[in-house]
């Protein structure tokens, strides 16, 4: 699988698409979540698209799969990551059901991606 650049990858563009969603999601958040909870999303949202492109970055598909697989890993992390706002009630899961959505998405095409590279 020939990749000539990261941005060409959808699942890179739908996981920057996620960072987006990320950051405006937590500007609805209490102020004294700015260096907890909120933080912390942020980095593991920008943590997905970042990782792809290191990853794919290696020139190697061993190490691009390694990235893909950490990236997964910051997906599945956001993803739990979302449901705590939801149970801390910061937000309505029906006000953020796009936002988890969007992050099961990418989750899945990061997992396709793997399987095929491997």
């Amino acid at each position: 699988m020939a990749i000539i650049n990261y941005r060409d990858l959808n699942v890179w563009k739908k996981s920057m698409d996620l960072v987006v969603e990320i950051y405006n999601l937590v500007k609805l958040f209490p102020k004294y979540e700015t260096y907890g909870l909120s933080d912390q999303m942020r980095r593991a949202a920008v943590s997905i698209p970042s990782n792809i492109a290191e990853g794919q970055g290696r020139n190697s598909t061993a190490e691009f799969v390694r990235f893909l697989n950490i990236a997964r890993g910051s997906c599945a992390e956001l993803d739990t990551q979302l449901e705590v706002c939801i149970r801390l009630e910061y937000v309505n899961k029906s006000d953020i059901s796009k936002v988890i959505e969007l992050c099961q998405i990418v989750g899945k095409m990061l997992s396709a991606m793997i399987s095929k590279l491997r």
